[in-house]
């Protein structure tokens, strides 16, 4: 240990960590608006925990004082995808955005690592802006599946469990987990299509749902009680009578009639304004 304050230390890669993180998740909102369908699925974020680094020091021989160009995940950003062929677009954005230079990738997809680990790894070089200063930060953006995110946190707390020594019988079980992973990453590609018409019919009818209701609760401000009932009375009757089946015909006709209902009373209420 060299005495120095690890909490300053850690500041620029806290800071790199939120500043990404807000930065992708707004990417992700802007792609939903957008495409009408977002290749990212979350984001996550952490700092490395000092014993961490630490111990990556040692094994890869990096002195104390060259931390900062020797360890390159201590801030580390994590973007999940539903299918592996948004890894590679997702990864495209990331080439292209101007506030952040690509330094170099690691495409343990395509050449996954003995173990069965695989991810796409993106080193870059983030600017922050600290109180003295713009300062460079390296920080690794890993991009994966579900299914391959799941498999590596679980291998991650066994290799921590036996300090990167684990047991034969159990490796090969991981191996054998990874293989299952990547059948079901594939099978899920395979019908990429139908599991993203089915996800956009479950959000446009959850959106037409919503705006219904809302606006149906709108007619009370309007002094509309007696048809903020009846309707709320119809959406009801949709409702239960739809089941699991659902149909959205319905309560697209009662979306339509209540928004003539809200657009008829501000045309009337303003008519009044003028007289």
């Amino acid at each position: 240990m060299d005495g120095r304050d690890w909490g300053l230390f850690l500041l620029p890669y806290e800071q790199t960590v939120e500043e990404l993180k807000v930065k992708f998740k707004t990417m992700r909102a802007e792609l939903k608006k957008r495409e009408e369908y977002a290749p990212i699925e979350f984001v996550t974020g952490r700092v490395k925990r000092i014993s961490s680094i630490l111990e990556k020091a040692k094994r890869l021989n990096v002195p104390m004082d060259q931390l900062e160009t020797g360890i390159e995940d201590i801030a580390g950003i994590r973007i999940m995808c539903q299918f592996v062929e948004d890894i590679r677009r997702v990864a495209e954005y990331i080439r292209k955005r101007k506030d952040l230079k690509l330094l170099f990738e690691k495409d343990y997809i395509t050449n996954y690592k003995e173990s069965g680990y695989r991810s796409f790894h993106m080193i870059v070089e983030y600017p922050v802006q600290t109180a003295l200063g713009q300062k460079h930060v390296l920080a690794e953006i890993q991009i994966r599946t579900l299914a391959m995110n799941f498999w590596a946190t679980i291998e991650h707390s066994l290799s921590y469990k036996y300090r990167e020594s684990l047991p034969e019988e159990m490796r090969k079980r991981l191996q054998k987990a990874a293989e299952a992973a990547a059948v079901l990453d594939n099978e899920m590609s395979s019908i990429r299509e139908e599991i993203l018409e089915a996800q956009k019919k479950f959000e446009d009818d959850s959106n037409i749902t919503s705006q219904a209701l809302t606006l149906i609760h709108q007619l009370y401000f309007y002094h509309l009680v007696n048809e903020a009932m009846e309707f709320q009375e119809r959406f009801n009757r949709i409702w239960v009578s739809q089941g699991a089946d659902r149909n959205t015909e319905e309560m697209k006709e009662l979306l339509e009639d209540v928004k003539q209902m809200i657009a008829s009373y501000r045309k009337e209420d303003s008519n009044d304004d003028q007289v």
